[in-house]
């Protein structure tokens, strides 16, 4: 019952979202095509729900020219791939975004585990030991409010199961509103971490 009232929220929030977001979509939109070449949107291939693929939409932040599937933080020299409205972007988690559009396709959730790469084959696994693989992946989630990019990838698949465990509308709401604190306070955020770093690209 309530995953189908969770998939309501999802998108009549998404629906609000990118009628007030508008005039922000298209400053960030401009910005990004003014500063350097390539497309406005990013897309890397995600993990879904039952371990099913989809296409994560995110703003572009780097050059063209860097390498792809690959971790910020595994890059010889990122900054010379990031680019200044990039920066911006990633520093306020901006580039997330378009990800508003995965909710709407139903590729994605509001609240859920973040959508591991399609080779993070040990994530995926730890992943399965818990049921994480079983729900819709989220923009934010329980591991995003509990140390993101800080945490190694068996903490991460563990808060996860605790997410999948807990699956409510409790757990949800504490999720977003906590999600706030953390983007203001960039807390977890470690492009050069150890963890699982959700900025890939």
């Amino acid at each position: 019952m309530y995953i189908k009232f969770k998939r309501f929220i999802d998108i009549l929030l998404s629906l609000i979202s990118l009628v007030l977001l508008l005039p922000l979509l298209i400053v960030l939109m401009s910005a990004i095509k003014l500063e350097s070449r390539g497309p406005v949107f990013f897309k890397q291939k995600r993990i879904g729900k039952g371990k099913s693929y989809f296409y994560i939409l995110k703003f572009r932040t780097m050059k063209i020219d860097a390498p792809k599937d690959t971790p910020t933080h595994l890059l010889v020299n990122s900054d010379k791939y990031i680019t200044k409205v990039g920066a911006f972007l990633r520093k306020t988690s901006l580039d997330e975004l378009p990800q508003i559009v995965n909710i709407l396709l139903g590729q994605m959730s509001i609240v859920g585990p973040r959508p591991a790469l399609w080779n993070q084959h040990d994530l995926i696994e730890k992943r399965d030991q818990y049921g994480a693989n079983d729900v819709l992946p989220g923009l934010t989630g329980w591991a995003q409010i509990n140390g993101r990019d800080e945490l190694p990838i068996d903490v991460k698949a563990k808060l996860d199961g605790e997410y999948v465990q807990k699956l409510g509308f409790a757990i949800d709401v504490k999720c977003f509103l906590m999600t706030f604190i953390s983007v203001v306070k960039r807390r977890g955020v470690l492009e050069g971490g150890t963890g699982f770093s959700d900025k890939l690209r």
